[in-house]
């Protein structure tokens, strides 16, 4: 009876070597998603900002003291 309880827990044991590359390669992926969204939603607002800020630096290098 015990060597068929050690058969059965054998079976049940489960290989986690690769289940950390898994997860390390969804974490990835729901980052690289929720980037794009984030690029998708905001991509304009940012890149007024940017520019802005740009001209905002020029002006003061082209004025200068």
């Amino acid at each position: 009876m015990l060597e068929l309880w050690k058969a059965l827990l054998a079976r049940l044991h489960v290989d986690e070597k690769g289940q950390d590359l898994t997860e390390y390669a969804l974490l990835v992926a729901l980052i690289a998603i929720v980037v794009i969204l984030a690029v998708v939603f905001f991509g304009d607002q940012v890149s007024t900002f940017f520019a802005g800020l740009g001209d905002t630096v020029q002006g003061w290098l082209t004025t200068g003291p």
